[in-house]
């Protein structure tokens, strides 16, 4: 089995583009197959993946290659068992800012990159500024966590928590059904 390194050398996310644009459009099934393995299993050796879309290695690699470069792959990692390594709590954290101008909502942006508690974070609509996804090992270290820190970020005015009581689905891959194969 080989390890994949994670993908370096870029500053920032790659730009998503609608599944129209010219890029996805320039994915053909090999490209297609390569992902959908690559979800699957990202520690499949080049050779099984080659086994795997039909066809040799260096074409593969050299295809993994430019699917990363394209930002298409943007890394591998390991999937934890959040509860194997004592993260009992998911709770789900809805953050209202006190003022939603471009250099506050940044700075808080900035400080919730910065938690490691915090394994997701999206922009919102509606009511809200931001929607985490935060881990604890407990409830009490959830609460002391988020008033020791949450509350004390920049530009916060209330929080809203909801905790999971069970996962139905987490970690699944990217549907790619919706992707036409181009040439």
């Amino acid at each position: 089995m080989v390890l994949r390194k994670p993908i370096s050398g870029k500053t920032s996310a790659p730009a998503e583009e609608p599944a129209d644009s010219p890029a996805s459009a320039a994915l053909d099934r090999y490209d297609i197959a390569i992902l959908r393995a690559l979800q699957a299993d990202a520690r499949l050796s080049n050779a099984e993946l080659a086994a795997r879309i039909g066809l040799s290695a260096a074409p593969t690699w050299r295809r993994v290659r430019r699917l990363e470069q394209q930002g298409y792959i943007t890394g591998y990692r390991a999937e934890i068992d959040r509860r194997k390594v004592g993260l009992g709590v998911l709770a789900f954290v809805r953050v209202d800012a006190e003022r939603n101008n471009a250099e506050a909502t940044h700075a808080l942006e900035a400080a919730i990159r910065g938690l490691p508690e915090v394994v997701a974070c999206h922009y919102i609509s509606g009511t809200g500024t931001f929607e985490l996804h935060v881990v604890a090992t407990d409830l009490d270290a959830y609460a002391r966590w988020s008033m020791e820190v949450l509350f004390k970020l920049p530009n916060v005015k209330d929080l809203h928590t909801s905790f999971s009581l069970g996962e139905v689905k987490a970690g699944g891959a990217l549907p790619l059904g919706h992707l036409r194969a181009g040439a």
